[in-house]
């Protein structure tokens, strides 16, 4: 087992890692900028090193500064949390050319599941079910609009480096295909340097479903069922629940077999989770991520597991704990992502904290780095906490979420409490029959 683990972010998830590194009785090292130097993660961390100014690409997406800060502390692995460099395949390499252990998948992985079309390809060789669509970039309108014509309109055309929803755009019929065609690829190229894209059957009503995998790395792998994460605003996640509301415990272990089996087959090792369109009782792959999510806290509430310290054990060469038949459902648990930001158009509202109350009770959880006096920096990412509930069944959960929501207080800057406050009193949330354009169309009514 490791001594001493470096992590490579920041927040709450910074706080996770730590927490899991503490009881495991391992050293934890924060990295932080300059802006972040009374940053809560930095405060419960055993060292801290400063590795450059506010701006992420000269901090957090420093590899050499990360690089560097291992050495200089003595850590032997590195946690990336999820986002900055959690995917980047470049980085994955550099640690272990450094002699260090990445706590995550091999290179390899990333790489293939970090490009859109050769995840798709990979996925479908694997026996996961996959969206009709174009076999792999499509080059000119010429060719966009065969195969279009051959699956059917709508079509939504993809960036094949893309994510976050940029470089994607619907096409509804012949006559749009040429714009979304050309606005797609040159969104693609100013967000990430690629213009490449493919395209795709656009499925009318679909549900956001992920399943959560996990591997040893050495031919093992189980999945821990699925969550359902369709509420979203702009392709990004609001809320996130576990199980689905509509998916039937044959339908689990259907797909969560035909996960598990591809990354036993692939060699996965660590935390995965593989995303699907969930439409009519078919299940489409859509892309995979090869990190811990940040909707991973309502998989270990209904399965009673820790992800973080089993991605700890097995990159330490350990047997990995978890074991396909103990893992069953247990209740229902509910996710919201609570942002620093102002409502109705969501701007984001960095400031200092005057006041924070933390709800509280049995089945509440709440992973949150910000603190009384904190001052949220206006540079990164506008996520300030996550709130989970768990409950025995999903109306003990929604209404647990609702007593909890109550009880939060965060004074000083505005935030999306008051967004999920009205959404639980909606009768398609408590129904849960919601698709993953429900939350669009209902903002546009009730926040305009």
């Amino acid at each position: 087992m490791f001594d001493k683990i470096l992590i490579a972010n920041r927040g709450e998830i910074a706080l996770r890692v730590i927490r899991a590194c503490r009881e495991m009785g391992i050293a934890s090292v924060a990295v932080h900028s300059t802006a972040d130097a009374d940053a809560m993660h930095v405060r419960m961390a055993d060292e801290s090193v400063c590795i450059g100014p506010p701006p992420s690409m000269s901090s957090y997406l420093s590899m050499p500064a990360i690089i560097s800060a291992c050495e200089i502390t003595g850590a032997q692995a590195i946690h990336p949390g999820y986002g900055f460099l959690s995917e980047n395949a470049q980085f994955v390499q550099m640690v272990e050319d450094h002699g260090l252990t990445f706590i995550g998948p091999r290179a390899e992985h990333i790489r293939i599941m970090g490009d859109k079309i050769t995840a798709k390809e990979t996925a479908a060789e694997l026996g996961i079910p996959v969206v009709p669509g174009s076999e792999g970039g499509v080059d000119s309108v010429e060719d966009a609009r065969e195969i279009a014509a051959e699956i059917g309109y709508p079509v939504i055309i993809k960036a094949t480096a893309g994510g976050g929803g940029r470089g994607m755009k619907v096409a509804k019929d012949a006559a749009g295909l040429d714009v979304a065609f050309r606005t797609a690829r040159a969104e693609a190229k100013a967000a990430f340097g690629n213009p490449d894209v493919y395209i795709e059957k656009y499925l009318q009503k679909p549900r956001h479903i992920e399943v959560q995998v996990f591997g040893d790395g050495q031919g093992k792998a189980v999945h821990l069922g699925e969550r359902d994460c369709s509420l979203q605003r702009r392709h990004q996640k609001v809320l996130e629940e576990a199980p689905g509301p509509t998916i039937t415990a044959e339908q689990r272990e259907r797909i969560g077999r035909t996960c598990a089996d591809a990354m036993a087959k692939l060699g996965y090792a660590g935390a995965g989770t593989i995303e699907f369109l969930f439409e009519d009782g078919a299940f489409y792959f859509i892309e995979m991520n090869t990190r811990l999510q940040v909707e991973h806290p309502v998989t270990e509430a209904v399965f009673d597991v820790d992800l973080v310290r089993e991605q700890i054990r097995v990159a330490a060469g350990l047997p990995m704990e978890l074991v396909q038949d103990d893992l069953t459902v247990r209740g229902h648990a509910i996710e919201v992502r609570i942002n620093a930001e102002k409502l109705p158009n969501f701007t984001p509202c960095p400031g200092r904290v005057t006041q924070y109350h933390a709800p509280g009770g049995l089945g509440v959880r709440i992973d949150s780095a910000i603190y009384d006096g904190y001052t949220i920096p206006p540079y990164y990412d506008s996520l300030i906490g996550k709130l989970i509930v768990h409950g025995r069944d999903r109306p003990e959960a929604l209404a647990r979420l609702d007593r909890a929501l109550g009880e939060l207080i965060v004074d000083g800057v505005d935030t999306t409490v008051p967004l999920f406050r009205r959404l639980l009193r909606d009768p398609e949330i408590k129904a849960g029959t919601y698709s993953i354009h429900w939350l669009e169309r209902w903002l546009a009514k009730n926040l305009t």
